[in-house]
């Protein structure tokens, strides 16, 4: 059975950093395109970053030169490299594929305060 499970929330002030992991059980991340979403309180899930097996990755705009998502194929993980914060991306993130082919995960919070 497939899980992933996300990790590395919490709580920092505008400006701040954090980096989040995404650890599968029972697929490789390996050879798909995976990608980090997120939904703030009362919102829809959206995404926000790509990553190819290519190497490439694209993001949406508004996260565009602060977040950077990344794989460790050897650990089957992947992360996303969050900085200068800002209080609107206070919301729960998710990874998947990108084609949301997994169930989804707990997700894990991020509380940006101002």
């Amino acid at each position: 059975q497939v899980h992933v499970v996300e990790s590395g929330g919490g709580e920092v002030q505008a400006g701040g950093s954090l980096r989040l992991s995404c650890a599968a059980s029972g697929t490789s991340f390996t050879s798909k395109s995976m990608a980090w979403f997120r939904r703030a309180s009362e919102g829809e899930r959206e995404f926000i970053a790509g990553s190819v097996t290519t190497g490439s990755s694209y993001y949406k705009d508004f996260v565009k030169g602060r977040f950077t998502i990344s794989r460790d194929s050897a650990k089957n993980t992947v992360y996303l490299h969050m900085n200068s914060l800002k209080p609107e991306d206070t919301a729960v993130y998710y990874c998947n594929t990108v084609q949301r082919t997994v169930p989804w995960g707990p997700g894990t919070q991020v509380t940006v305060s101002s």
